[in-house]
Order: C-alpha cells, then sequence, then structure tokens
C-alpha cells in the first residue's frame, strides 16, 4: 500500500541506532531509546500561505532528518511503523 501525505505532511521511517557503544557495550532492547533520525519516505504537495499560494517543502523524499523524540504520529502499514509528521517538527536534514 503507498501513503501520500497532506498538506504539509512528511511519512518517515526511523532509522535504527546502534546495537553497541563505543566501548563495545551490548545495549540491551529494554534499554534503547527510539532514534531520533529517519529517512523521509514521502512528502506532502506544501500547505497553504496567507495568500493561498502553496509553499513547497523543504525536505524530499530520501532525505535523512532529524526530529524531536515526541514528534509525529506512529503508524502501522504493511507491517512497517512510521511516523507522520508535518514538517516543522523536523529540526534539520543530515548531509
Amino acid at each position: 500500500m503507498k501513503l501520500r501525505p497532506l498538506h504539509d505532511r512528511v511519512l518517515v521511517k526511523r532509522v535504527e541506532s546502534e546495537e553497541k557503544t563505543t566501548g563495545g557495550i551490548i545495549i540491551p532492547d529494554t534499554a534503547k531509546e527510539k532514534p531520533m533520525q529517519g529517512e523521509v519516505l514521502a512528502v506532502g504537495p506544501g500547505a497553504r500561505g496567507d495568500d493561498g499560494k502553496v509553499i513547497t517543502p523543504d525536505v524530499k523524499p530520501g532525505d535523512r532528518v532529524l526530529f524531536g523524540k515526541w514528534s509525529g504520529t506512529e503508524v502501522k502499514i504493511d507491517g512497517e511503523e512510521l511516523l507522520i509528521m508535518k514538517e516543522a517538527d523536523i529540526m534539520g536534514v543530515l548531509e
């Protein structure tokens, strides 16, 4: 199933964090925090400004982004856990 976000919403897949620390200690699943990085899978056409014109989003599919710990809404599509969030919830693009 394909999902096309509306307005200024973005579909993001979380990027898994490392299972070991730099010192080699293995982190158990119960102690892991949800990653705050993800890959943009789909982007809506943009929000409408006060003048009625569509404002094009700054992110595009394939971008790797940083977002807040509690940003977005978790959804499950075809057995895959994804996030839908507003573009404003994205803090930056990793280059």
